[in-house]
Parts: C-alpha cells; sequence; structure tokens
C-alpha cells in the first residue's frame, strides 16, 4: 500500500507544490459525497474524526474508532473506492474532551483513546495535548515541556497499539503523526468579539519542534519521531460567520520560510475552510501540505439540502402536509438542545436565529443525526425521487441545474446534493494538486 502521506513530503522537498485535502466530519453523506468524488477524480481521499466526533465512548456522532472505520468500509464498497485509497486519520487525539479531569484522569482517558484509534487501524495520528487539564493552574501558560511531555506519553501508547496491530494484521501500516495545535480550540472560536488571527511565531514552531523530539527521544519513542510528518501551526486563517480570514501569504513568509530547514517535515493548515482555491493553492505552495476542512463540508450539504427544501416549500405550496419541513426541524432541534451552538454564536436573538440556519461556523452538524432532522431528509429525498423541475432547479441550485441540462449529472436529489458538496471538494483539489500523488 502506497505511503501518500509520507509521498506529500517527498513531493515538497523536491519543490512541488502538492498537498491533500482533510475531510473532518462524521457525516456519513457528505462522506459518501466526498468518495465519490474521489472515484470520478481518481484521486486519493484523506478522512479525519476528531475526537469530539468519535471516541471511546462513542462522541457526538456515537461511533467509536472501530465503529468510524466499519462506516468507511461500507461506503467503500458502496462508492468503489478502494480503501487503499482512503487514508483515516483521527483529530485532536487528547484531553480535548477530557480537559475538566485532573491530569492523571484525563491522561489515562487519552491513552485509551489513542490506543482504540491505532488498533482500529488509522494511520494518521494528530497528538494533542496543548490544552490544559482541570490540575493545570489557569494563570500560567501550558509550557512546551508539559505539552511535549504529555505528547511523547501518548506516541508510546500508540507505538504499542501499532505492535499489538501488527501482530493480528501484518500488512498493518504504521501510522504517521502531526504534533502542535492552532488557535482557536477546535469546533471554532468562541470568542464574541473577533481580536483577529495570528500567525504562528518561528519560534515558536521551532520550539514546538525541539521540544517534541527531545520528549520523544526522553520518553525512549525516538522510533516514533521517525514519522513524525506534519506540524500543526496558524498560517493566518480561520472561518467567521459570514465570511473568513483569508490567507495572506505576506504576513506568513517567515513561518513558510522555516519549514524548508527541516527535511522530513511539513506544516498542516486547521480552519481552511471558505478559503478561495487561489489562496489554497498559494498555503500549499508555501509548505502547508495538509489543508484541514470540516465546517464547510457540512455547510455545503446543508446549502443543498436548504435548496432542495426551498424547492419543496414551491412545488407543494398548496399540500404543506406533503412537505418534509427538514428547515423548521433542524431548527426546532438546535433550539431544544442549544450547546453546540451557545458559545459560538453570539448578538441579538434575531442575529443568533440567522446564524443558526446560515453561519460559516455551521453548528447545524451536530443536529443532522437527529432522528427527526433525519426523517425530514427522508421525506425531501422521497418527495424528489422523480427529480427537480427543471425551473426550480435553475432556480436553487443553478450550477446543478447547468450539470442536468448537459446530461453530466442525474437529476436526482442524493446527487444533487452531492454534486453542491463537490463543489467545495474541487476548490481543494486545485489547490492541492493531489492527483500528482497517483
Amino acid at each position: 500500500m502506497k505511503d501518500y502521506m509520507r509521498e506529500i513530503v517527498k513531493l515538497q522537498k523536491q519543490g512541488e507544490s502538492v498537498g491533500i485535502y482533510s475531510a473532518c466530519t462524521g457525516n456519513a453523506l457528505v462522506l459518501e459525497a466526498c468518495m465519490r468524488h474521489a472515484v470520478k477524480t481518481n484521486t486519493v481521499l484523506l478522512i479525519e474524526a476528531t475526537a469530539n466526533q468519535v471516541d471511546q465512548y462513542g462522541g457526538y456522532t456515537g461511533m467509536k474508532p472501530a465503529d468510524f472505520m466499519d462506516m468507511i468500509k461500507k461506503l467503500s464498497e458502496k462508492t468503489g473506492l478502494p480503501m487503499e485509497r482512503v487514508i483515516l486519520g483521527g483529530d485532536h487525539l487528547g484531553p480535548l474532551t477530557f480537559a475538566g479531569y485532573d491530569e492523571e484522569k484525563a491522561m489515562s482517558e487519552s491513552r485509551e483513546l489513542i490506543r482504540q484509534y491505532v488498533l482500529a487501524g488509522f494511520t494518521k495520528i494528530h497528538i494533542d495535548t496543548s490544552m490544559k487539564v482541570a490540575s493545570d493552574d489557569p494563570d500560567t501558560r501550558l509550557s512546551d515541556e508539559v505539552i511535549s511531555k504529555r505528547g511523547a506519553e501518548l506516541a508510546a501508547v500508540a507505538e504499542e497499539a501499532y505492535k499489538e496491530l501488527k501482530a493480528k494484521d501484518p500488512d498493518a501500516k504504521h501510522p504517521v503523526y502531526i504534533v502542535g495545535s492552532e488557535v482557536p480550540i477546535p469546533g471554532g472560536s468562541q470568542d464574541a468579539v473577533d481580536t483577529g488571527v495570528q500567525v504562528t511565531k518561528v519560534s515558536d514552531f521551532k520550539a514546538t519542534v525541539k521540544a517534541f523530539e527531545k520528549a520523544f527521544a526522553d520518553r525512549g519513542v525516538s522510533e516514533a519521531w521517525e514519522y513524525v510528518m506534519g506540524v500543526v501551526v496558524q498560517p493566518g486563517v480561520e472561518e467567521k460567520d459570514a465570511g473568513c480570514t483569508e490567507y495572506d501569504r505576506s504576513k506568513a513568509t517567515e513561518l513558510m520560510a522555516s519549514i524548508k530547514e527541516y527535511p522530513a517535515l511539513v506544516f498542516e493548515g486547521h480552519s481552511t475552510d471558505y478559503q478561495t482555491k487561489i489562496k489554497l493553492r498559494e498555503l500549499v505552495e508555501d509548505g502547508v501540505g495538509i489543508l484541514k476542512v470540516g465546517p464547510g463540508l457540512t455547510f455545503a450539504l446543508r446549502e443543498g439540502l436548504f435548496a432542495l427544501a426551498y424547492a419543496e416549500k414551491e412545488l407543494y405550496a398548496s399540500e404543506p402536509e406533503k412537505q418534509s419541513g427538514f428547515m423548521e426541524k433542524l431548527d426546532a432541534a438546535m433550539k431544544a438542545e442549544p450547546k453546540y451552538y451557545r458559545n459560538h454564536y453570539h448578538g441579538t436573538d434575531a442575529e443568533i436565529d440567522l446564524k443558526r440556519k446560515f453561519s460559516f461556523s455551521d453548528r447545524c452538524r451536530y443536529y443532522l443525526p437527529d432522528e427527526k432532522v433525519q426523517d425530514a431528509i427522508d421525506t425531501l429525498f422521497a418527495n424528489f425521487k422523480d427529480g427537480v423541475p427543471l425551473n426550480l432547479l435553475s432556480q436553487f441550485m443553478p450550477i446543478q441545474y447547468t450539470k442536468v441540462r448537459e446530461g453530466v449529472l442525474a437529476n436526482e436529489p442524493k446527487a444533487l446534493v452531492f454534486d453542491r458538496v463537490a463543489n467545495t471538494v474541487d476548490e481543494y483539489l486545485y489547490g492541492t494538486r493531489q492527483e500528482k500523488l497517483g
């Protein structure tokens, strides 16, 4: 099985601007859309589950790492994308969801988390120990030494888990590791006031690398350091409710130049959602080998579903009882359990109402698995089982309308929604040139 992740490092160091986008989502519809598009474009697909989505207790998706792997294998069979062209990663593996415990308990839970990911066959592991736990001094910055020591502890667990997996499956591929963190926290900023995005300082990046390499050696897992291929930095990007902070390469010149000093490392960029395809390509050209996208994909899915729902309201205007009520049921699910958006959406009641539906930060993704919401999606798809009338399709999904008229896209509700997601994926394929990975 080809080592696509390390191939990215090799190509980058040869001066080739090649990277890969990472679909950070647990949503089955989005993942199916990405996999079908990978088949169509003959590309490799990197899929990552985040610690709050998938953990040893099920996360908010209800899936443990082995369950997530099973879902991907079933989607592989369904879409025809071979598992050899799928890379599975675990994102922010560490005390993220266990930060309310003291260090001993938080790290115990983190060890089990990373162990289950590796045993399930995930081959890209982001070790993130940058967050404080309950026993840390809230008024003191967490030192590089503490962060890296905890990270090395988790690397040691990952190495042992891999040996256990290898004993059962001789063909099991050794995971590669990503270290470091980024601002803001996973899931998006919780700040009511936009204070701007600060590009990672070169000194901080180099200190992170130095501290982790030493901690791995001190822990006796220097061999694991050979599999560290990337470091998370903040290149100056972030999504907002109604836009994003665009990448400005002039502000990241020194940071991007510094990666050239490390022949085995590339940068990993988080929160690249909503960057233009030009900016995505600039990021890859400047040394960011992995572009993470999460809310941008579920936002595209939500847009596609809303487009169908608006068309449905027009088609069944005289028969409201036949309508799915998808938009209303999604909003009702959100208002009934506001914990997933309460700390992220700020403003007046009217402003928050708008953000629940249309924010680029897309907290809708936490509510799509709701049973009533899923039933509404099923009804929505059933109402258009014979296709969307072309006049409504032109009004609400003009890009897909053109493709349907040209005969390159089926006028079928799922296919239309998948193609809306593919519009976003195409921006990343342009930016990464990942077709060069073979």
